[in-house]
């Protein structure tokens, strides 16, 4: 068996990753499920708080605690949050999963030095498909090469509050990376009003914020006579959430460094 604290556990992919940790998926077990301070839910069973059982395992705001009783912390939290918890993970030696989005080059890097001593899987998304998206992407953009315009649509629920989202940026630099280009210079984000005739190297995003759509994305290759396109749509947060739990059995005993999920999935 493996202990898991969840950060961020009262939230939408808190949850869901403790309706998967309930059926102790790969040996894993909750022991800790954190929350902010002052949150309602402090003291509750985090299990019956999300309403998946009985866990015997209180919401609690003290990370450093949760942590050292763990073997691995998830968290989904946010960018300001989730650099404490890396930091703090690395103070206690353990490993951990980050899936927030929305993070600054800056913070991103604060990260990074933190995984110089534990184990870290970084990334936007967990999803297997979307993993799978970034890769066949970067093959396609090869091929199609200059030819095709590139434009990205990503979808989400009303409440996100990041912008583009953490996998349309990434599916971006998988995309300009395989073409030579840098997003710096390529990336338009949104156009209005007389912009001007396309530019051959742009790399268009858009993002919509609508209902409680919990994620699309689309890849676009618009060539002369034809279209390519790329689609995943995620119907429930699970497949995030089984990700999550994934990647964190996964990152047990692995060597110090900076993982993302293609790393977990051997893509």
């Amino acid at each position: 068996m493996a202990r898991v604290v969840v950060c961020g556990a009262m939230g939408r992919m808190g949850r869901a990753i403790l309706g998967i940790l309930k059926d102790r998926p790969n040996g894993l077990v909750l022991s800790g499920a954190l929350e902010t301070p002052g949150h309602p839910l402090l003291g509750q069973d985090a299990f019956e708080a999300a309403g998946a059982g009985k866990a015997d395992v209180a919401v609690t705001s003290d990370f450093p605690s949760s942590i050292a009783r763990a073997d691995v912390a998830i968290d989904f939290t946010h960018a300001v949050s989730s650099v404490a918890h890396a930091k703090e993970a690395a103070a206690a030696g353990k490993p951990i999963v980050i899936g927030s989005t929305g993070l600054t080059k800056e913070q991103t890097g604060e990260i990074r030095a933190a995984a110089e001593t534990i184990a870290c899987v970084l990334s936007p998304n967990m999803s297997v498909g979307v993993n799978l998206m970034f890769r066949v992407a970067a093959d396609v953009a090869r091929v199609l090469g200059d030819d095709y315009d590139v434009e990205i649509v990503e979808t989400h629920h009303r409440f996100k509050k990041d912008s583009p989202s953490g996998t349309a940026v990434k599916l971006a630099d998988a995309v300009a990376g395989a073409l030579g280009r840098d997003m710096k210079e390529a990336g338009v984000y949104g156009r209005r009003g007389m912009v001007g005739e396309r530019t051959r190297k742009e790399i268009g995003v858009f993002a919509v914020r609508a209902g409680d759509v919990v994620g699309e994305h689309t890849l676009v290759f618009g060539g002369i006579g034809e279209r390519f396109e790329i689609t995943h749509r995620a119907h429930s947060r699970d497949t995030f959430a089984r990700g999550a739990v994934r990647a964190a059995s996964w990152v047990i005993g692995k060597p110090a460094g900076l993982y993302d999920m293609r790393a977990v999935l051997g893509v």
